[in-house]
C-alpha cells in the first residue's frame, strides 16, 4: 500500500493580492510561504517519502525544492501537474472578473462552455492530466509515498475523482498553501485519508 500525497504550493504573491495568474512567470512565494514549505518538508520527514514530482511553475517548484533538500531527495518536473492555463483572464484581479463575468470559478466547476471560450483550461482536461500523473506515479512507485507538488485546482480535480462533490463544494473547498491531501492506494483504487493536513504550527491560523 502506498500513498500519493498531494502538496499544494506555499504562499505566493498572487494569493496575497487576489490576483489569477495562471501560468504566469515571476510569482514567487512570499517570506510566510516559504515558512509555511519549511514547516511542511518537517512534516513530511516522517512520512517516509521516496519520489518528489513538481509543476514547472516557480511557486510550485520553490515549494517542492524546499521539501527535497530536508528530505534529501531530488525534484521530477512534470508538466501534468501545472496550474491551469487562464486564458484570457491571465493577470486580472479576482473581483475585476467577478464584476465583469460573474463567477468564473462556478462556471469552470460546471464546465461552461464560457470557460473553453476564454481560453481557460476545463476542469475535465485537468481531471485527465492529473490521473494522467497519478497513474504514472503508482506504476513507476509501487507501494511507495510519493509527493505531487502543485496547485489548489489540480488537487480539487483529483478530490473529485474519489468523492462526489458538486461544483458549489467544490467552489468552498479551499485548500490551504502548503498543505498535504493524501491519497491511499491500494490494488489501483484510491481513496481519501487526509485532506489540508498542516504541520501543528498553522493550528491556529484559521
Amino acid at each position: 500500500m502506498g500513498q500519493i500525497i498531494f502538496l499544494r504550493h506555499g504562499q505566493a504573491k498572487n494569493n496575497t493580492e487576489r490576483i489569477l495568474v495562471g501560468r504566469a512567470e515571476g510569482i514567487p512565494l512570499t517570506e510566510i510561504g516559504i515558512k509555511q514549505a519549511k514547516h511542511t518538508a518537517e512534516l513530511l520527514e516522517h512520512m517516509n517519502i521516496s519520489a518528489i514530482y513538481s509543476s514547472p511553475i516557480q511557486r510550485a517548484k520553490h515549494t517542492a525544492e524546499i521539501v527535497a533538500e530536508h528530505n534529501s531527495l531530488n525534484v521530477t518536473i512534470d508538466e501534468r501537474l501545472i496550474e491551469l492555463d487562464m486564458g484570457k483572464f491571465t493577470g486580472i484581479p479576482y473581483d475585476e472578473i467577478f464584476t465583469s463575468h460573474g463567477n468564473v470559478f462556478m462556471k469552470f466547476y460546471n464546465s461552461e462552455l464560457e470557460i473553453a471560450h476564454n481560453g481557460v483550461e476545463t476542469f475535465t482536461e485537468v481531471k485527465k492530466r492529473v490521473l494522467g500523473i497519478v497513474d504514472h506515479v503508482i506504476e513507476k512507485h509501487p507501494d511507495e509515498n510519493v509527493v505531487l507538488v502543485t496547485h489548489m485546482d489540480p488537487i480539487k480535480a483529483m478530490l473529485s475523482t474519489i468523492i462526489d462533490l458538486s461544483p458549489t463544494n467544490l467552489f468552498e473547498l479551499i485548500i490551504a498553501n502548503a498543505s498535504l491531501n493524501i491519497f491511499r492506494e491500494k490494488e489501483r483504487k484510491l481513496s481519501l485519508s487526509g485532506l489540508n493536513v498542516m504541520h501543528p504550527s498553522r493550528f491556529d491560523q484559521g
